[in-house]
């Protein structure tokens, strides 16, 4: 099949924005969980520190699948081969699942894991990589943008629904190395494909519709009803959640089809606030702090792990208060900052060339 010509796309900036505010949110997350002594564990703050830290995840799935949508909506266009272009889309998740594995070891390598069965611990990344695989899959169904968009949809809610019976069933029906991915294993799953999963296919909408809205007045229409979609659904979820639930065994924080609906509203509404913003910027590309973190979150999230968690941080492990904790918040995500553009900086020497470089080769200046 001949290939399809087609003017490039832009890129969307305000998405690697939103990228560096879950970078910024995960870091919280991570450091707080890790350096905040046991007596301010019980606080209030702390748990809503937790709860707000925890979102970060959420806006990683969703953005990777939208990343996949869009990346597969991408690829088909240049090729004209909707196969190759899913295919494509999924052997990059199947390599982000390898990466978790590469993570594995390097902590177990560094000092940070105890044993050879902390390899198998069903992690983010371990969660991230089917996730952008069946994605794209999902994506390959439908040949136009409203049955993409209506496959993803159906994907996501059924997910939600199915998760409160899925968590509630017995463990010991598959080996652990499995079942782990499916149901939490105690001190083996921090994440699970139900619900989790069917964030990134929430996320696959959102790519498939933004990548269909060719002109900018068109995605600026679709980013307008897709805050106002978010806000409404989170509204409504928040309204159910007071209800008595249908689903026996089910807790709001886990498995609740409420709170995933309120997650997957508030990322969306991320989405047009980051657009908001992104737009309000004379230069959108201009290089900027939270837009360098999400360009380089895998990057960011590879090396901040290690120094939260792993040896090299251990005195500071449950030994501050609230406040330390956030002042070393602060101080944390500068350097992370640092690491960040110091990388882009090699990378751009060995590139051969004299700027930052975005994602898709276009450089940046500051």
């Amino acid at each position: 099949m001949s290939s399809v010509r087609v003017p490039a796309r832009r890129r969307r900036t305000y998405l690697d924005w939103l990228r560096g505010i879950a970078v910024l949110l995960m870091i919280e997350a991570h450091l707080f969980d890790s350096w905040v002594y046991a007596g301010d564990r019980q606080t209030f703050l702390y748990r809503v520190a937790i709860a707000v830290g925890g979102m970060g995840t959420a806006f990683f799935l969703m953005l990777a699948g939208a990343s996949a949508a869009l990346s597969a909506g991408s690829k088909y266009r240049r090729s004209g081969d909707a196969t190759a272009a899913a295919m494509a889309v999924a052997k990059h998740g199947a390599f982000i699942f390898l990466l978790a594995f590469v993570f594995r070891v390097q902590a177990l390598v560094l000092g940070g894991s105890s044993s050879l069965a902390d390899l198998l611990t069903v992690d983010i990344l371990n969660t991230m990589g089917p996730s952008v695989v069946v994605t794209a899959f999902l994506w390959r169904l439908a040949p136009t943008t409203q049955g993409k968009a209506v496959v993803l949809a159906t994907a996501a809610i059924v997910t939600s629904l199915a998760t409160p019976m899925i968590r509630t069933l017995p463990l010991g029906f598959l080996p652990d190395p499995l079942e782990a991915y499916i149901i939490p294993v105690p001190g083996v799953s921090n994440f699970v494909f139900f619900p989790w999963m069917g964030l990134a296919f929430a996320g696959g909408v959102i790519g498939v519709l933004i990548d269909a809205a060719h002109e900018p007045e068109r995605e600026r229409r679709l980013i307008v009803a897709m805050g106002t979609a978010g806000a409404l659904v989170v509204a409504v979820a928040l309204g159910a959640s007071y209800l008595p639930s249908p689903f026996p065994g089910s807790s709001f924080w886990t498995s609740s089809p409420s709170y995933f609906f309120i997650r997957a509203g508030l990322v969306t509404l991320g989405v047009a606030l980051a657009y908001a913003w992104s737009a309000s910027r004379n230069r959108p590309d201009r290089w900027s702090p939270i837009l360098q973190l999400g360009q380089t979150s895998l990057f960011i999230y590879w090396i901040h792990v290690e120094m939260v968690y792993g040896l090299i941080s251990k005195p500071l492990h449950q030994a501050l208060t609230l406040r330390q904790a956030a002042v070393g918040y602060v101080l944390f995500s500068t350097l992370m900052l640092i690491c960040a553009v110091g990388k882009e900086r090699v990378r751009a020497i060995y590139s051969g060339s004299g700027g930052e470089t975005l994602h898709d080769g276009r450089r940046i200046t500051s």
